[in-house]
């Protein structure tokens, strides 16, 4: 399946997990995804994200026409390395999230994957997007 979203990934115990950017054309996912960059994130897929599952986990990765290509909205769409692939553990909906929100989860391809609600544009975004990977982590005791 593909979706209409943007996947960034970062290392966590070994392996690399990923947060699923979802909003609407224009709403600031490649904005979001380029700042995560900067904080120690690495792109797998913008704009299009095949996913599937496997073992009962999510996983994305690029279309192989879009691999490794982001696009930085006034400058221009540029390369950058990829990850392959990923597992997907957050789905990051862009909105105003509420001040403090009740647990919830997107059902993708049958899974239901932990909710978080963030606005792309504060400056905070990206670290409440660690965060919130490390605490769906924790309080889970998934295996990493």
């Amino acid at each position: 399946m593909i979706l209409h979203a943007g996947l960034i990934a970062r290392r966590m115990g070994g392996f690399w997990r990923g947060v699923l950017i979802e909003g609407p054309p224009g709403a600031g996912k490649s904005d979001l995804a380029l700042r995560a960059l900067d904080q120690g994130f690495r792109l797998v897929a913008d704009d299009r994200v095949v996913v599937w599952t496997d073992a009962g986990r999510l996983f994305g990765r690029a279309p192989d026409t879009l691999s490794g290509l982001i696009e930085v909205r006034g400058v221009d769409v540029l390369r950058i390395e990829p990850v392959a692939y990923c597992e997907i553990i957050l789905v990051a909906r862009l909105q105003v999230p509420e001040r403090i929100p009740d647990s919830a989860t997107e059902a993708v391809l049958g899974l239901a994957i932990p909710l978080l609600s963030v606005a792309p544009f504060e400056t905070s975004a990206p670290a409440k997007l660690s965060r919130a990977m490390e605490t769906f982590d924790a309080a889970h005791n998934r295996r990493i």
